[in-house]
């Protein structure tokens, strides 16, 4: 992952039993340098677009294709708030089987809940969206031209079984959010001017700080 290029490094006080001085550093990345993006751009909505990740896209697949270059895969990852890859990202058809089958056994093809069905009126309008969960007994009945209509059973709702919800669920993960192409330079510069150390008592380059040396105290 090309993010961890980005951080800058600590040189960090060396407690390696073989040392035989007490000026010895290891150079490590300091993964505390968190990056996210400026308030103005979060909230800004026409620099981000909706992508739908394939069946079986890797985050890096996404960067290829999107940007270019597959070592972007952490900005994919930033711009759509994935901060877990095992929990945040869409499951492959057969891992996502799998793990549903884990998860209820026997049970996988049982009734999770109901949701409504589309209802629309006589011009067109939507009066009852679909997907939301109701209780296996709800009805729905509205006036049409005046006259009132009751939908009921199939008509107002559908059953949902464990593995349909859990389809649904990775559904949602498959649709993010990403900055547009065209934004990526100018999120790569903030990124390294966020990453660059500013003059203190620990400066070494702008790329490195040095910790307190414990056994020089």
């Amino acid at each position: 992952m090309g993010y961890f290029r980005e951080l800058p490094n600590i040189e960090y006080e060396s407690f390696l039993s073989n040392e035989t001085s007490t000026q010895k550093y290891l150079l490590v990345k300091n993964l505390f340098r968190r990056s996210k993006l400026r308030q103005d751009l979060q909230n800004n909505f026409t620099i981000f677009q909706k992508y739908h990740v394939e069946e079986g896209m890797r985050p890096d697949m996404v960067a290829e294709d999107l940007y270019g270059d597959p070592e972007l895969d952490w900005v994919v990852m930033l711009t759509a708030n994935i901060v877990n890859v095992r929990n945040d990202w869409p499951l492959s058809n057969r891992d996502l089987y799998n793990l549903a089958s884990q998860k209820y056994g026997t049970d996988l093809n049982n009734l999770h809940h109901y949701e409504t069905v589309e209802i629309k009126d006589s011009l067109g309008r939507v009066v009852l969206p679909a997907g939301k969960t109701v209780q296996s007994d709800f009805t729905f009945t509205f006036t049409n031209s005046n006259i009132p209509v009751m939908y009921t059973g199939s008509d107002a709702r559908l059953p949902i079984t464990n593995y349909e919800y859990e389809i649904l669920k990775n559904e949602e993960k498959s649709l993010i959010y990403l900055l547009k192409p065209g934004y990526i330079q100018q999120f790569l510069n903030d990124m390294r001017d966020l990453m660059t150390y500013n003059k203190s008592s620990e400066y070494v380059t702008d790329r490195i700080v040095r910790t307190e040396n414990t056994r020089n105290l």
